[in-house]
Protein backbone atom coordinates (compact mmCIF):
# COMPACT_ATOMS: atom_id res chain seq x y z
CA UNK A 1 0.00 0.00 0.00
CA UNK A 2 1.32 3.40 -0.94
CA UNK A 3 1.76 6.06 2.00
CA UNK A 4 -0.39 8.82 2.61
CA UNK A 5 0.17 12.26 0.83
CA UNK A 6 0.53 15.05 2.86
CA UNK A 7 -3.03 16.57 2.44
CA UNK A 8 -4.20 19.50 4.13
CA UNK A 9 -7.37 21.03 3.91
CA UNK A 10 -7.91 23.68 1.44
CA UNK A 11 -7.21 26.86 2.74
CA UNK A 12 -8.33 30.17 1.33
CA UNK A 13 -5.19 32.95 0.66
CA UNK A 14 -5.03 35.61 3.67
CA UNK A 15 -6.86 38.40 1.96
CA UNK A 16 -4.52 41.05 0.57
CA UNK A 17 -4.70 44.26 2.06
CA UNK A 18 -5.05 47.61 -0.63
CA UNK A 19 -3.24 50.71 -0.04
CA UNK A 20 -3.27 52.55 3.08
CA UNK A 21 -5.62 55.48 3.18
CA UNK A 22 -2.78 57.72 3.62
CA UNK A 23 -1.26 56.57 0.58
CA UNK A 24 -5.04 56.65 -0.93
CA UNK A 25 -5.21 60.53 0.10
CA UNK A 26 -1.59 61.69 -1.16
CA UNK A 27 -2.92 60.00 -5.02
CA UNK A 28 -6.27 61.83 -4.38
CA UNK A 29 -4.21 64.96 -3.81
CA UNK A 30 -1.71 64.53 -6.24
CA UNK A 31 -4.68 63.95 -8.87
CA UNK A 32 -6.43 66.63 -8.12
CA UNK A 33 -3.86 69.13 -8.26
CA UNK A 34 -2.79 67.35 -11.65
CA UNK A 35 -6.04 67.53 -13.25
CA UNK A 36 -6.39 71.50 -12.43
CA UNK A 37 -3.37 72.13 -13.61
CA UNK A 38 -4.18 70.52 -17.46
CA UNK A 39 -7.57 72.56 -17.21
CA UNK A 40 -5.96 75.70 -16.48
CA UNK A 41 -4.40 75.41 -19.03
CA UNK A 42 -6.45 74.14 -21.50
CA UNK A 43 -8.45 77.39 -20.42
CA UNK A 44 -5.42 79.63 -20.73
CA UNK A 45 -4.36 78.13 -24.53
CA UNK A 46 -7.40 76.71 -25.85
CA UNK A 47 -7.20 74.94 -29.38
CA UNK A 48 -8.68 76.34 -32.16
CA UNK A 49 -11.05 74.15 -34.03
CA UNK A 50 -9.16 72.07 -36.79
CA UNK A 51 -6.21 73.56 -34.85
CA UNK A 52 -3.07 72.14 -33.53
CA UNK A 53 -3.49 70.78 -30.09
CA UNK A 54 -0.52 72.74 -28.40
CA UNK A 55 -1.65 72.41 -25.01
CA UNK A 56 -2.40 68.32 -24.98
CA UNK A 57 0.65 68.28 -26.96
CA UNK A 58 2.65 70.29 -24.29
CA UNK A 59 0.92 69.09 -21.05
CA UNK A 60 2.05 65.26 -22.49
CA UNK A 61 5.43 66.10 -23.58
CA UNK A 62 6.10 68.15 -19.97
CA UNK A 63 4.49 65.65 -17.75
CA UNK A 64 6.88 62.50 -19.34
CA UNK A 65 9.79 64.80 -18.76
CA UNK A 66 8.74 65.47 -14.82
CA UNK A 67 7.56 61.90 -14.52
CA UNK A 68 10.83 60.18 -15.94
CA UNK A 69 12.95 62.78 -13.85
CA UNK A 70 10.96 62.18 -10.53
CA UNK A 71 11.26 58.61 -10.51
CA UNK A 72 14.71 58.78 -11.47
CA UNK A 73 14.82 60.68 -8.45
CA UNK A 74 12.73 58.68 -6.04
CA UNK A 75 14.03 55.36 -6.99
CA UNK A 76 17.51 56.25 -7.50
CA UNK A 77 18.33 59.06 -5.31
CA UNK A 78 16.65 60.68 -2.78
CA UNK A 79 15.82 58.60 0.78
CA UNK A 80 12.97 56.45 0.24
CA UNK A 81 10.11 57.25 1.05
CA UNK A 82 6.20 56.41 1.24
CA UNK A 83 3.94 58.94 0.11
CA UNK A 84 6.43 61.13 -2.77
CA UNK A 85 5.60 58.70 -5.86
CA UNK A 86 2.32 58.18 -5.17
CA UNK A 87 1.68 61.75 -4.68
CA UNK A 88 3.32 63.11 -7.86
CA UNK A 89 4.06 60.13 -10.33
CA UNK A 90 0.70 58.80 -9.62
CA UNK A 91 -1.63 61.44 -8.51
CA UNK A 92 -0.22 64.73 -9.75
CA UNK A 93 1.34 63.17 -13.51
CA UNK A 94 -1.13 60.40 -13.97
CA UNK A 95 -4.04 63.26 -14.19
CA UNK A 96 -1.64 66.14 -15.60
CA UNK A 97 -0.97 63.86 -18.61
CA UNK A 98 -3.72 62.80 -20.57
CA UNK A 99 -3.48 59.95 -23.18
CA UNK A 100 -7.95 59.95 -23.68
CA UNK A 101 -7.54 63.90 -24.85
CA UNK A 102 -4.55 62.97 -27.00
CA UNK A 103 -6.55 60.65 -29.45
CA UNK A 104 -9.50 62.43 -29.18
CA UNK A 105 -7.64 65.61 -30.54
CA UNK A 106 -5.95 62.74 -33.16
CA UNK A 107 -9.67 61.34 -34.46
CA UNK A 108 -10.58 65.36 -34.37
CA UNK A 109 -8.25 66.54 -36.75
CA UNK A 110 -8.53 63.76 -38.83
CA UNK A 111 -12.63 64.19 -39.06
CA UNK A 112 -11.99 67.53 -40.04
CA UNK A 113 -9.75 66.21 -43.10
CA UNK A 114 -6.40 67.51 -41.29
CA UNK A 115 -4.65 64.21 -41.66
CA UNK A 116 -0.99 66.28 -41.65
CA UNK A 117 -1.90 67.43 -37.79
CA UNK A 118 -3.05 64.44 -36.99
CA UNK A 119 -0.52 62.34 -38.40
CA UNK A 120 2.13 65.45 -36.48
CA UNK A 121 0.20 64.72 -33.53
CA UNK A 122 0.00 61.37 -33.43
CA UNK A 123 4.00 60.32 -34.22
CA UNK A 124 4.64 64.13 -33.03
CA UNK A 125 3.47 63.54 -30.05
CA UNK A 126 5.12 59.73 -29.47
CA UNK A 127 8.73 60.91 -30.44
CA UNK A 128 8.97 64.06 -28.02
CA UNK A 129 7.53 62.10 -25.08
CA UNK A 130 10.37 59.39 -25.66
CA UNK A 131 12.34 62.50 -26.18
CA UNK A 132 11.55 64.24 -22.76
CA UNK A 133 11.50 60.80 -21.03
CA UNK A 134 15.53 60.06 -22.01
CA UNK A 135 16.16 63.90 -21.03
CA UNK A 136 14.66 63.64 -17.71
CA UNK A 137 16.38 60.13 -17.06
CA UNK A 138 19.45 61.35 -18.17
CA UNK A 139 19.38 64.98 -16.35
CA UNK A 140 17.71 62.42 -12.71
CA UNK A 141 21.04 60.22 -13.38
CA UNK A 142 23.50 63.49 -14.33
CA UNK A 143 22.47 64.88 -10.61
CA UNK A 144 23.35 61.35 -9.61
CA UNK A 145 26.96 61.52 -10.25
CA UNK A 146 27.80 64.97 -9.37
Amino acid sequence: MAPEADVRPFEAPAPRRGPSPRVLLAVAVGGFAGGEARYLLGLAFPTSRGGFPATTFAVNISGAFVLALLLVLILEVWRPTKYVRPLWCTGFCGAYTTFSTWMVDTDRLVSAGRYGLAAANLFGALAAGLLATMLGVSLGRWRTLR
